[in-house]
């Protein structure tokens, strides 16, 4: 069922300042060296951009999911396959807290450089979206 134009409006808006929270909120984490938390939250702006796209584009809600490329391919955006690839990478760092293994893997890959290339990249992956 379509949203009432005013709805799509408003989610649109909140999802859009929840994405430049988020953005910020990595990049503070990035300064003060909590660089695994930093990556959640690029994660987290990526995903609320695509969302405020989404009922944009759609008139619909999005799907109550984390995964960026799913909710990318239901978008229907036209992505080139590195930003693709870029999305399949930025979803890792949206980690189940109840697989300490695999958490205690990422730990070790967020290091400051490997944070820095993908805060950077997240954040064209924002403006292509913005421009979508």
């Amino acid at each position: 069922m379509r949203l009432p134009y005013a709805d799509v409006l408003r989610w649109s808006k909140h999802w859009n300042f929840e994405s430049k929270e988020a953005l910020k909120t990595a990049t503070f984490l990035y300064k003060d060296n909590r660089f695994s938390h930093s990556l959640f939250f690029c994660h987290l702006a990526v995903e609320k951009k695509i969302k405020s796209v989404f009922v944009i584009h759609k008139q619909v809600f999005p799907p109550p999911v984390h995964d960026l490329l799913y909710l990318a391919k239901k978008l229907q955006a036209p992505l080139k396959r590195e930003i693709l690839e870029d999305l399949a990478e930025i979803n890792s760092f949206n980690i189940s807290a109840r697989y300490d293994d695999y958490k205690q893997q990422f730990y070790k890959k967020a290091t400051r450089d490997y944070c820095a290339k993908w805060l950077a990249k997240s954040k064209k992956i924002l403006i292509i979206f913005e421009n979508i």
